[in-house]
Protein backbone atom coordinates (compact mmCIF):
# COMPACT_ATOMS: atom_id res chain seq x y z
CA UNK A 1 0.00 0.00 0.00
CA UNK A 2 1.03 3.59 -0.58
CA UNK A 3 1.85 5.36 2.67
CA UNK A 4 0.32 8.64 3.77
CA UNK A 5 3.70 10.35 3.33
CA UNK A 6 3.96 9.04 -0.22
CA UNK A 7 0.46 10.29 -1.03
CA UNK A 8 1.33 13.73 0.34
CA UNK A 9 4.41 13.82 -1.89
CA UNK A 10 2.18 13.19 -4.90
CA UNK A 11 -0.13 16.12 -4.16
CA UNK A 12 -0.06 19.17 -6.38
CA UNK A 13 -1.23 20.24 -9.79
CA UNK A 14 -3.06 17.71 -11.94
CA UNK A 15 -0.59 15.50 -13.80
CA UNK A 16 -0.35 16.13 -17.55
CA UNK A 17 2.25 13.49 -18.46
CA UNK A 18 3.27 10.14 -17.00
CA UNK A 19 6.82 9.10 -17.90
CA UNK A 20 7.38 5.34 -17.74
CA UNK A 21 10.42 3.21 -17.19
CA UNK A 22 10.25 -0.07 -19.12
CA UNK A 23 12.11 -3.00 -17.49
CA UNK A 24 10.28 -4.32 -14.41
CA UNK A 25 7.92 -1.31 -14.65
CA UNK A 26 5.87 -1.30 -17.84
CA UNK A 27 6.75 -4.90 -18.54
CA UNK A 28 8.11 -7.87 -16.61
CA UNK A 29 11.75 -8.75 -17.28
CA UNK A 30 14.82 -7.04 -18.76
CA UNK A 31 14.80 -6.63 -22.53
CA UNK A 32 18.58 -6.23 -22.90
CA UNK A 33 19.14 -9.57 -21.16
CA UNK A 34 17.06 -11.40 -23.72
CA UNK A 35 13.91 -11.84 -21.63
CA UNK A 36 10.64 -12.38 -23.48
CA UNK A 37 9.17 -9.29 -21.84
CA UNK A 38 5.40 -8.94 -21.53
CA UNK A 39 3.26 -6.10 -20.21
CA UNK A 40 2.57 -6.34 -16.51
CA UNK A 41 -1.00 -7.39 -15.70
CA UNK A 42 -3.37 -4.43 -15.93
CA UNK A 43 -0.89 -2.07 -17.59
CA UNK A 44 -2.83 -1.83 -20.85
CA UNK A 45 -5.98 -0.85 -18.97
CA UNK A 46 -4.03 1.82 -17.06
CA UNK A 47 -2.61 3.26 -20.30
CA UNK A 48 -6.06 3.40 -21.86
CA UNK A 49 -7.74 4.87 -18.78
CA UNK A 50 -5.23 7.67 -18.29
CA UNK A 51 -5.22 8.38 -22.04
CA UNK A 52 -9.01 8.79 -21.96
CA UNK A 53 -8.61 11.19 -19.05
CA UNK A 54 -6.38 13.40 -21.21
CA UNK A 55 -3.13 12.42 -19.49
CA UNK A 56 -0.21 11.92 -21.86
CA UNK A 57 2.32 9.07 -21.72
CA UNK A 58 6.02 9.01 -22.52
CA UNK A 59 9.09 6.90 -21.72
CA UNK A 60 12.47 7.44 -20.08
CA UNK A 61 14.29 4.10 -20.20
CA UNK A 62 17.86 2.82 -20.38
CA UNK A 63 17.61 0.49 -23.34
CA UNK A 64 18.37 0.15 -27.01
CA UNK A 65 15.87 2.47 -28.69
CA UNK A 66 15.49 0.24 -31.73
CA UNK A 67 14.91 -2.93 -29.72
CA UNK A 68 12.61 -1.34 -27.14
CA UNK A 69 10.47 0.45 -29.71
CA UNK A 70 10.11 -2.73 -31.74
CA UNK A 71 8.92 -4.54 -28.62
CA UNK A 72 6.45 -1.77 -27.77
CA UNK A 73 5.06 -2.03 -31.28
CA UNK A 74 4.80 -5.82 -30.99
CA UNK A 75 2.89 -5.36 -27.72
CA UNK A 76 0.58 -2.87 -29.51
CA UNK A 77 1.18 0.00 -27.08
CA UNK A 78 3.72 2.15 -28.94
CA UNK A 79 0.97 4.51 -30.10
CA UNK A 80 0.39 5.71 -26.53
CA UNK A 81 3.89 7.17 -26.03
CA UNK A 82 4.84 10.65 -27.21
CA UNK A 83 8.48 11.71 -27.63
CA UNK A 84 9.92 8.57 -25.95
CA UNK A 85 13.47 8.92 -24.65
CA UNK A 86 15.04 5.46 -24.85
CA UNK A 87 18.83 5.54 -24.60
CA UNK A 88 21.65 4.89 -22.12
CA UNK A 89 21.63 8.48 -20.84
CA UNK A 90 20.43 9.59 -17.40
CA UNK A 91 16.67 9.42 -17.10
CA UNK A 92 16.55 12.99 -15.83
CA UNK A 93 17.87 14.04 -19.25
CA UNK A 94 15.07 12.09 -20.88
CA UNK A 95 12.46 13.78 -18.70
CA UNK A 96 13.93 17.20 -19.56
CA UNK A 97 13.74 16.47 -23.28
CA UNK A 98 10.14 15.25 -23.05
CA UNK A 99 9.21 18.40 -21.15
CA UNK A 100 10.81 20.52 -23.86
CA UNK A 101 9.07 18.63 -26.67
CA UNK A 102 5.63 18.71 -25.03
CA UNK A 103 6.10 22.30 -23.79
CA UNK A 104 4.22 21.74 -20.53
CA UNK A 105 5.29 22.51 -16.98
CA UNK A 106 7.79 20.20 -15.31
CA UNK A 107 5.57 20.34 -12.21
CA UNK A 108 2.89 18.41 -14.12
CA UNK A 109 5.15 15.36 -14.72
CA UNK A 110 4.87 11.99 -12.98
CA UNK A 111 7.79 9.53 -13.26
CA UNK A 112 7.32 5.82 -12.50
CA UNK A 113 10.25 3.43 -12.05
CA UNK A 114 11.06 0.29 -10.07
CA UNK A 115 14.54 1.45 -9.02
CA UNK A 116 14.98 3.84 -6.05
CA UNK A 117 18.23 5.13 -7.58
CA UNK A 118 16.49 6.16 -10.81
CA UNK A 119 13.63 7.84 -8.97
CA UNK A 120 16.09 9.73 -6.77
CA UNK A 121 18.17 10.76 -9.79
CA UNK A 122 15.13 12.26 -11.52
CA UNK A 123 13.94 13.91 -8.31
CA UNK A 124 17.36 15.45 -7.66
CA UNK A 125 17.46 16.98 -11.15
CA UNK A 126 13.77 17.95 -11.23
CA UNK A 127 12.43 18.48 -7.69
CA UNK A 128 8.95 19.35 -8.98
CA UNK A 129 8.49 16.01 -10.73
CA UNK A 130 6.45 13.52 -8.73
CA UNK A 131 8.16 10.12 -8.61
CA UNK A 132 6.39 6.84 -8.02
CA UNK A 133 7.45 3.32 -7.14
CA UNK A 134 6.16 0.94 -9.81
CA UNK A 135 5.47 -1.65 -7.12
CA UNK A 136 2.23 0.30 -6.56
CA UNK A 137 1.31 0.66 -10.24
CA UNK A 138 -2.11 -0.95 -9.81
CA UNK A 139 -3.17 1.99 -7.63
CA UNK A 140 -2.23 4.68 -10.13
CA UNK A 141 -5.72 5.30 -11.51
CA UNK A 142 -7.00 5.96 -7.98
CA UNK A 143 -4.49 8.74 -7.28
CA UNK A 144 -6.06 12.18 -7.03
CA UNK A 145 -3.38 13.81 -9.20
CA UNK A 146 -4.18 11.35 -12.01
CA UNK A 147 -7.93 11.53 -11.61
CA UNK A 148 -9.43 14.77 -12.97
CA UNK A 149 -12.87 15.47 -11.61
CA UNK A 150 -14.27 16.11 -15.08
CA UNK A 151 -13.08 15.20 -18.56
CA UNK A 152 -13.78 17.45 -21.54
CA UNK A 153 -14.04 16.32 -25.15
CA UNK A 154 -10.68 17.98 -25.83
CA UNK A 155 -9.07 16.03 -22.98
CA UNK A 156 -10.27 12.71 -24.36
CA UNK A 157 -8.52 13.37 -27.69
CA UNK A 158 -5.44 15.17 -26.33
CA UNK A 159 -2.96 12.52 -27.51
CA UNK A 160 -4.30 12.72 -31.04
CA UNK A 161 -3.91 16.50 -31.05
CA UNK A 162 -0.28 16.09 -30.03
CA UNK A 163 0.23 13.54 -32.81
CA UNK A 164 -1.16 16.09 -35.26
CA UNK A 165 1.28 18.63 -33.79
CA UNK A 166 4.14 16.22 -34.42
CA UNK A 167 3.10 15.88 -38.07
CA UNK A 168 2.97 19.66 -38.38
CA UNK A 169 6.43 19.97 -36.84
CA UNK A 170 7.92 17.38 -39.19
CA UNK A 171 6.53 19.20 -42.22
CA UNK A 172 7.66 22.56 -40.87
CA UNK A 173 11.21 21.28 -40.32
CA UNK A 174 11.37 20.06 -43.92
CA UNK A 175 9.85 23.25 -45.38
CA UNK A 176 12.36 25.33 -47.30
CA UNK A 177 10.63 28.73 -47.19
CA UNK A 178 10.14 31.35 -44.48
CA UNK A 179 8.08 30.65 -41.33
CA UNK A 180 5.36 32.97 -42.66
CA UNK A 181 5.28 31.07 -45.95
CA UNK A 182 4.84 27.79 -44.08
CA UNK A 183 2.01 29.23 -41.98
CA UNK A 184 0.30 30.29 -45.20
CA UNK A 185 0.20 26.65 -46.30
CA UNK A 186 -1.69 25.51 -43.18
CA UNK A 187 -5.13 26.84 -44.16
CA UNK A 188 -5.71 28.04 -40.59
CA UNK A 189 -9.09 29.15 -39.27
CA UNK A 190 -9.39 30.90 -35.90
CA UNK A 191 -12.88 30.90 -34.39
CA UNK A 192 -13.96 33.22 -31.58
CA UNK A 193 -17.37 32.31 -30.19
CA UNK A 194 -19.57 33.05 -27.22
CA UNK A 195 -19.23 30.10 -24.87
CA UNK A 196 -22.13 27.69 -24.66
CA UNK A 197 -23.13 25.05 -22.13
CA UNK A 198 -21.13 22.37 -23.97
CA UNK A 199 -17.97 24.48 -23.63
CA UNK A 200 -17.99 24.87 -19.85
CA UNK A 201 -16.02 21.74 -18.95
CA UNK A 202 -13.25 22.69 -21.37
CA UNK A 203 -13.36 26.33 -20.20
CA UNK A 204 -12.86 25.22 -16.59
CA UNK A 205 -10.06 22.90 -17.69
CA UNK A 206 -8.33 25.75 -19.51
CA UNK A 207 -8.27 27.92 -16.39
CA UNK A 208 -6.74 25.03 -14.41
CA UNK A 209 -4.22 23.74 -16.98
CA UNK A 210 -3.02 26.89 -18.76
CA UNK A 211 -0.06 28.62 -17.11
CA UNK A 212 2.29 30.28 -19.62
CA UNK A 213 -0.29 32.37 -21.49
CA UNK A 214 -2.63 33.12 -18.59
CA UNK A 215 -3.20 36.73 -17.59
CA UNK A 216 -4.05 36.19 -13.92
CA UNK A 217 -3.69 32.53 -12.94
CA UNK A 218 -7.22 32.68 -11.48
CA UNK A 219 -9.21 29.46 -11.87
CA UNK A 220 -12.98 29.22 -12.34
CA UNK A 221 -15.20 26.19 -11.93
CA UNK A 222 -17.98 25.41 -14.37
CA UNK A 223 -20.70 26.85 -12.09
CA UNK A 224 -18.91 30.21 -11.87
CA UNK A 225 -18.37 30.22 -15.62
CA UNK A 226 -22.03 29.34 -16.24
CA UNK A 227 -23.16 32.34 -14.16
CA UNK A 228 -20.80 34.66 -16.02
CA UNK A 229 -21.87 33.20 -19.37
CA UNK A 230 -25.47 34.22 -18.63
CA UNK A 231 -24.58 37.62 -17.13
CA UNK A 232 -25.72 40.56 -19.33
CA UNK A 233 -22.66 42.52 -18.19
CA UNK A 234 -20.10 39.90 -19.24
CA UNK A 235 -18.95 38.08 -22.35
CA UNK A 236 -17.35 34.66 -22.04
CA UNK A 237 -15.49 33.90 -25.26
CA UNK A 238 -13.88 30.61 -26.28
CA UNK A 239 -11.53 30.09 -29.20
CA UNK A 240 -10.71 27.19 -31.50
CA UNK A 241 -7.95 26.84 -34.07
CA UNK A 242 -8.07 24.42 -36.99
CA UNK A 243 -5.79 23.79 -39.95
CA UNK A 244 -5.33 21.22 -42.69
CA UNK A 245 -4.07 18.66 -40.15
CA UNK A 246 -7.11 18.92 -37.91
CA UNK A 247 -8.28 20.85 -34.85
CA UNK A 248 -6.05 22.10 -32.05
CA UNK A 249 -9.20 22.01 -29.93
CA UNK A 250 -10.56 24.83 -27.79
CA UNK A 251 -7.32 26.69 -27.08
CA UNK A 252 -8.35 30.11 -25.77
CA UNK A 253 -10.67 31.69 -23.22
CA UNK A 254 -11.54 35.26 -22.37
CA UNK A 255 -13.83 36.87 -19.81
CA UNK A 256 -14.79 40.50 -20.47
CA UNK A 257 -16.83 42.76 -18.22
CA UNK A 258 -18.70 45.50 -20.08
CA UNK A 259 -18.83 48.87 -18.30
CA UNK A 260 -20.10 52.25 -19.46
CA UNK A 261 -16.71 53.61 -20.50
CA UNK A 262 -14.56 50.47 -20.57
CA UNK A 263 -14.44 46.90 -21.63
CA UNK A 264 -12.50 45.15 -18.86
CA UNK A 265 -10.62 41.90 -19.58
CA UNK A 266 -10.84 39.93 -16.35
CA UNK A 267 -9.19 36.80 -17.75
CA UNK A 268 -7.31 36.05 -20.96
CA UNK A 269 -5.55 32.80 -21.67
CA UNK A 270 -4.23 30.79 -24.60
CA UNK A 271 -2.83 27.29 -24.80
CA UNK A 272 0.94 27.23 -25.21
CA UNK A 273 0.43 24.71 -28.02
CA UNK A 274 -0.50 27.48 -30.47
CA UNK A 275 2.40 29.86 -29.73
CA UNK A 276 4.37 28.76 -32.80
CA UNK A 277 1.35 29.36 -35.04
CA UNK A 278 1.66 33.13 -34.69
CA UNK A 279 -1.93 33.66 -33.54
CA UNK A 280 -1.39 34.67 -29.91
CA UNK A 281 -2.51 38.26 -30.46
CA UNK A 282 -5.59 37.53 -32.58
CA UNK A 283 -8.03 37.52 -29.66
CA UNK A 284 -6.57 40.74 -28.26
CA UNK A 285 -6.91 42.44 -31.65
CA UNK A 286 -10.54 41.33 -31.80
CA UNK A 287 -11.24 42.71 -28.29
CA UNK A 288 -9.56 46.00 -29.17
CA UNK A 289 -11.62 46.38 -32.33
CA UNK A 290 -14.84 45.57 -30.48
CA UNK A 291 -14.15 48.13 -27.74
CA UNK A 292 -13.26 50.75 -30.31
CA UNK A 293 -16.47 50.11 -32.28
CA UNK A 294 -18.51 50.48 -29.07
CA UNK A 295 -16.79 53.77 -28.21
CA UNK A 296 -15.17 52.31 -25.10
CA UNK A 297 -11.58 51.99 -23.94
CA UNK A 298 -10.04 48.67 -23.00
CA UNK A 299 -8.65 47.66 -19.63
CA UNK A 300 -7.15 44.35 -18.53
CA UNK A 301 -6.21 42.63 -15.28
CA UNK A 302 -2.80 41.03 -14.99
CA UNK A 303 -1.14 39.21 -12.11
CA UNK A 304 2.41 37.97 -12.44
CA UNK A 305 2.93 34.25 -11.76
CA UNK A 306 5.98 32.04 -12.01
CA UNK A 307 5.30 31.15 -15.62
CA UNK A 308 3.24 33.84 -17.39
CA UNK A 309 5.95 36.27 -18.49
CA UNK A 310 4.99 35.55 -22.08
CA UNK A 311 1.47 36.83 -21.46
CA UNK A 312 2.91 40.01 -19.94
CA UNK A 313 4.94 40.53 -23.12
CA UNK A 314 1.82 39.90 -25.23
CA UNK A 315 -0.01 42.71 -23.44
CA UNK A 316 2.96 45.07 -23.67
CA UNK A 317 3.50 44.33 -27.37
CA UNK A 318 -0.18 45.16 -27.97
CA UNK A 319 0.39 48.65 -26.47
CA UNK A 320 -1.23 48.06 -23.08
CA UNK A 321 0.14 50.41 -20.43
CA UNK A 322 0.15 49.93 -16.67
CA UNK A 323 -2.06 52.43 -14.84
CA UNK A 324 -2.09 50.94 -11.33
CA UNK A 325 -0.59 48.18 -9.21
CA UNK A 326 -1.63 46.82 -5.81
CA UNK A 327 0.69 45.73 -3.02
CA UNK A 328 -0.24 42.15 -3.89
CA UNK A 329 1.09 42.64 -7.43
CA UNK A 330 -2.26 42.94 -9.23
CA UNK A 331 -1.71 45.15 -12.29
CA UNK A 332 -4.35 47.08 -14.19
CA UNK A 333 -3.51 47.74 -17.83
CA UNK A 334 -5.22 50.15 -20.20
CA UNK A 335 -5.11 50.52 -23.96
CA UNK A 336 -6.12 53.78 -25.63
CA UNK A 337 -6.74 51.86 -28.89
CA UNK A 338 -4.62 54.27 -30.91
CA UNK A 339 -2.59 51.34 -32.27
CA UNK A 340 -4.35 48.10 -33.15
CA UNK A 341 -2.45 45.25 -34.75
CA UNK A 342 -3.75 43.72 -37.95
CA UNK A 343 -4.93 40.13 -38.06
CA UNK A 344 -2.30 37.78 -39.54
CA UNK A 345 -2.84 37.44 -43.31
CA UNK A 346 -2.38 33.67 -43.25
CA UNK A 347 -5.58 32.79 -41.36
CA UNK A 348 -9.33 33.16 -41.64
CA UNK A 349 -11.18 34.61 -38.68
CA UNK A 350 -14.71 33.69 -37.58
CA UNK A 351 -16.34 35.79 -34.86
CA UNK A 352 -19.69 36.02 -33.03
CA UNK A 353 -20.63 38.78 -35.46
CA UNK A 354 -20.20 36.34 -38.37
CA UNK A 355 -22.45 33.82 -36.62
CA UNK A 356 -25.15 36.45 -36.10
CA UNK A 357 -25.07 37.66 -39.69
Amino acid sequence: MITTAELEALAGKPVKCVVWDLDHTLWDGILAEGDDVQLKPGILEILRTLDQRGILHSIASKNSHEDAWARLQALDVAQYFLYPQISWNAKSQGVAQIQKDLNIGIDTFFFIDDQPFERDEVKAAHPQVRVFDSAHYRQMCELECLNPAQISDDAARRRFMYLEDMARKQDEDSFSGTPEAFLATLDMEFTIALAEEADLLRAEELTVRTNQLNSTGVTYDSEQLRALMHSPDHSLLICELTDRYGSYGKIGLCLVQHQEQYDHIMLLLMSCRIVSRGVGGVLLTYLMKQAQAAGRRLRADFRRTERNRQMLMTYQFANFREISRTEEGQILFENDLSQIQHYPPYLRLRTPQDAAA
